[in-house]
């Protein structure tokens, strides 16, 4: 025989226990249905156990004054591990009454419980096995897989809910001895404990009906509010279609308006360009009659020179027959001479009043350049004028020309010469007074270019005007076509809405089916309860097989109980309904209770 290893027995001994105590302390605490308390007995003796289990394979430390060998130090390792337990162990550490490390590992158990958290915290230390080296030997419980297994069994004592006292304890004098007379079954604790979990099994029934009826009331209740802030956001919608209605009427009103505003404005700016092309053509007009008229003025110009050019001549000729006379002209010629001087000066200040003349033509030749097409025709009168003008300067050239050889050949003939002085100076008095008409009619045509220039100004500043006018209508109309996009927007948001709140109503009318399909659950429930109130109701985990046909059941044979006998059969034998005298409505029987009944009623009939 090979004899065990002692430690490997006592690892499994400390495994079996915890298994154990924590399945123990689980159904006790399920069947106790309340909040445990340090007083629990279940519950000492799992942290009894605990404490064994942490407590194997420990190493001794060694200290000047005696030997330590506690759990703390491994414990106090969590911190480090898992940043959520330094709360657990700041608050160990604040306690007052304890004052040795045994009764602050026993604290830090209960608060990892109460937190709900003791698996993660321990679960933590089993992989970091290079730091429990440090504390624990090597065959220890901690190091090997009974640990994990452990570890793993904890994770059901998340269902338990504690509320342990731990100021008013004395954890540092407590004895922790196991209590084997707890796991240790008699016939009569067995017979006990299944009747407790019987009435364990039908107060849950009853509790969870309860709590049913409770979240059946929660939920109608939510559903009425849930309705009656629905009625109130559908009236406000409603009331928000309405006022969006209003604005979209008066928009499209104000949008006919600026329509009909716009159409007015096209109107009266056609009307006006009408107006001033109107005004345009006819200054055209009367501009082409005052150039006829130039030309007219011009032409006689010419012909009036052409008769003096003409009378030259003629004089020419005379001169040529009274060469004879030269004798006694040179008196004349003298006083001639005086009076071709004084003519000389007079054609002098001419021909400066001609440069002026040329100097204006320039001027408002430069003036003209940036006019339009229809200023051009005035240039070219201009340009003409120019001509005329120089032509005019070369026939006075060519006049002066023969004056002076009139000087030389004109010394016979006083009286005429005379007479034709008077000639001349009334001629050359009407050249300049027609000089000074074509003057006045310069100054005329300047003022005409000027009232034309103000007259295209204030053309352009109107055009400018208009354009500013079409801007703004233009962006009124973007404006407004921006409007009925939010509004088609708009429209769609309360279609939405709509099929959101028919969606919602169907809803509420489905909730309302199934909550008056729950409440008629509900009431078979509780006249099946109240039936069952004097039977004993049997267990689901206690029926393997069912009691008539004795097959086991599966998942295609599934567990059915008799609410007559209260005991679980197959589908096949209790397919059978009845009222029964507590509830007047068919409920599912065996097939021997229905027999049973079937008779009874037989019998009972006369």
């Amino acid at each position: 025989m090979a004899t065990k290893d002692p430690t490997a027995v006592e690892r499994a001994n400390l495994l079996n226990m915890a298994k154990l105590s924590i399945k123990g302390l689980i159904e006790s605490a399920l069947s106790f249905g309340r909040t445990l308390d340090s007083d629990y007995p279940p519950l000492q003796q799992f942290f009894v156990v605990m404490e064994h289990c942490l407590k194997h394979g420990l190493k001794v430390r060694k200290s000047f004054l005696s030997y330590n060998k506690t759990i703390w130090g491994p414990l106090e390792l969590v911190e480090k591990l898992y940043p959520e337990a330094e709360e657990i162990g700041a608050s160990v550490r604040d306690l007052p009454g304890l004052k040795t490390p045994l009764g602050r590992a026993r604290a830090w158990l209960r608060l990892a419980l109460m937190q709900k958290k003791m698996a993660d915290y321990l679960r933590c230390l089993i992989i970091q096995r290079d730091l429990l080296s440090e504390f624990y030997e090597y065959h220890a419980l901690m190091m090997e897989e009974e640990g994990a297994v452990i570890v793993g069994l904890l994770v059901g004592l998340n269902v338990i809910d504690a509320n342990l006292c731990v100021k008013g304890e004395d954890l540092d004098s407590q004895v922790g001895v196991i209590d084997f007379s707890m796991y240790l079954k008699n016939e009569e604790d067995i017979g006990n404990k299944e009747r407790n979990v019987q009435i364990a099994a039908i107060l849950d029934q009853k509790n969870y009906v309860e709590e049913l009826n409770r979240q059946l009331n929660s939920t109608v209740s939510s559903l009425h509010s849930r309705v009656d802030s629905l009625e109130k956001s559908n009236t406000k919608l409603i009331e928000e279609l309405a006022i969006a209605k209003n604005n979209i009427i008066k928009l499209q009103e104000e949008n006919h308006q600026l329509r009909s505003e716009n159409k007015l404005i096209l109107m009266k700016t056609q009307q006006h360009l009408e107006v001033t092309k109107v005004d345009v053509e006819t200054e055209l007009q009367t501009y082409k009659h005052s150039r006829q008229g130039l030309d007219e003025m011009y032409n006689e110009a010419r012909r009036q020179l052409r008769d003096e050019s003409q009378l030259r001549q003629d004089v020419e000729n005379e001169l040529a027959v009274q060469v004879s006379m030269k004798h006694e002209i040179e008196l004349a010629m003298k006083l001639l001479e005086k009076d071709i001087h004084e003519k000389q000066d007079t054609l002098i200040g001419l021909r400066q009043q001609l440069e002026e003349v040329k100097a204006i033509n320039i001027e408002m030749y430069q003036k003209l350049q940036g006019s339009e097409a229809d200023l051009k025709e005035k240039n070219e009168i201009t340009a003409r004028l120019e001509e005329k003008t120089n032509k005019i300067t070369a026939a006075m050239r060519q006049l002066e020309q023969r004056l002076q050889q009139a000087e030389k050949a004109q010394m016979d003939t006083e009286d005429e010469d005379k007479k034709y002085l008077q000639e001349c100076q009334s001629k050359f008095d009407g050249l300049q007074k027609q000089i000074s008409q074509k003057e006045k009619q310069l100054v005329q045509l300047e003022t005409d270019l000027k009232i034309e220039k103000e007259w295209r100004q204030t053309l352009q500043e109107d055009l400018q005007k208009e354009k500013d006018t079409l801007s703004h209508l233009r962006n009124e109309t973007q404006q407004i076509i921006s409007l009925k996009k939010e509004f088609l927007h708009l429209q769609d948001e309360n279609h939405q809405l709509k099929k959101i709140y028919h969606e919602q109503e169907q809803a509420l009318q489905e909730l309302g089916n199934k909550l008056s399909e729950s409440k008629l659950k509900i009431e078979d429930i509780k006249e099946a309860n109240k039936a069952l109130q004097g039977l004993v109701w049997l267990k689901d985990k206690e029926a393997t097989h069912c009691k008539l046909c004795e097959k086991e059941f599966s998942l295609s044979k599934r567990k059915h109980h008799c609410r007559n006998c209260g005991e679980i059969f197959c589908n096949a034998c209790s397919d059978n309904e009845l009222p029964l005298p507590s509830s007047p409505k068919p409920v599912r029987v065996c097939d021997s209770c229905h027999a049973l009944l079937i008779q009874r009623c037989s019998s009972n009939l006369p």
